[in-house]
């Protein structure tokens, strides 16, 4: 029997996306110590992500850049003695903290991989490696049955990306979405638009391509787990490289994601019902024309909307896994 609280230290990645990659790994150790008291250190974005689960104590975040937010962070955090320190974020500082074990990013020897298994390395479960996993309460269930209301299932997009280079063309969203309601599966149904602030103008080509009472758009909504909530009650998925498509196959949808430039073998989204689908090229090619992944050229025009329209067709017509509850608090 346990007989007090187990303090445990976990640093996670700043980055949204590579957050939710390591998701599982936090998961897993929540799960299975039953006395464990969680302290995430990690950024503003990614650290929403952690906050619902019920064995959080604190989050602390860490984005100020110099030395003395450094020893600051250090000073604070040094004031206990932890029972584990797990850093997935490859933090200097964690090996100079007190702890009874720590297992740490920066000691592994480099291995390829996805960032998912090579979380799962740290706790050595690389051979089965928890997938990703986002707690979530009863309140923020709510909040997404607020915000859906009630009406046909529900087909997600993603339209946008943080450069042009990896995002697929608007307009192709726009017809994949009107063949894709004209289905069995999503015949009635409504588009559930997600993405970052950056991409409303994208969202808005795509609002004005259907009636207003078939869309609702949240790339105003702030709170990721809210988003999360919303996609687990998606039918369909589809984005590209982006973190709503981790949200979204952490959250049990079926989830078609686009790549080009990056490479689905290391950050694709991991999940039951997750597939890949690109063009022609394969990203190492395309990175050998665009060594430093920054020129002006969209690298998603080889893949067309047939493709994208068959592959979806394939996932709608799979058995959905359904969405695993056990950890809504």
């Amino acid at each position: 029997m346990a007989s007090g609280p187990f303090p445990i230290l976990f640093f996670a990645p700043p980055d949204l996306q590579d957050a939710i990659m390591v998701s599982g790994v936090f998961a897993r150790l929540h799960d299975e110590i039953d006395n464990a008291s969680f302290t995430v250190v990690t950024g503003t974005a990614a650290g929403a992500l952690f906050r619902e689960a019920p064995k959080r104590e604190a989050t602390v975040i860490d984005e100020k850049p110099g030395l003395g937010a450094r020893l600051a962070l250090w000073s604070r955090l040094r004031r206990r003695r932890w029972g584990l320190i797990l850093d997935a974020a490859g933090r200097k500082l964690s090996g100079s903290l007190p702890a009874r074990r720590r297992v740490r990013a920066l000691e592994l020897e480099p291995a390829p991989g996805h960032k998912v298994v090579q979380a799962a390395r740290l706790l050595k479960l690389e051979e089965d490696p928890p997938p990703p996993f986002l707690f979530t309460s009863d309140k923020t269930q709510a909040r997404a049955e607020e915000l859906l209301g009630e009406g046909g299932p529900l087909l997600a997009l993603a339209p946008g990306g943080s450069w042009v280079g990896r995002t697929w063309p608007v307009e192709r969203y726009a017809r994949l979405a009107a063949q894709l309601l004209e289905t069995p599966q999503l015949a009635g149904g409504r588009l559930l638009i997600v993405g970052a602030p950056e991409d409303r103008p994208a969202a808005e080509m795509l609002r004005r391509t259907i009636s207003r009472e078939r869309w609702i758009d949240l790339t105003a909504e702030p709170d990721p787990l809210v988003v999360h909530a919303c996609l687990q009650r998606a039918r369909l998925f589809v984005g590209g490289a982006v973190a709503s498509s981790h949200l979204a196959a952490a959250a049990g949808a079926p989830t078609l994601a686009l790549f080009g430039p990056d490479d689905e073998t290391v950050c694709g989204p991991w999940g039951r019902c997750v597939r890949i689908l690109r063009g022609p090229r394969s990203a190492k090619a395309i990175q050998a024309i665009d060594a430093n992944l920054d020129q002006p050229v969209c690298h998603m025009l080889d893949l067309p909307v047939e493709s994208a329209f068959a592959a979806a067709r394939e996932l709608l017509d799979e058995r959905r896994p359904g969405v695993d509850k056990r950890r809504h608090g």
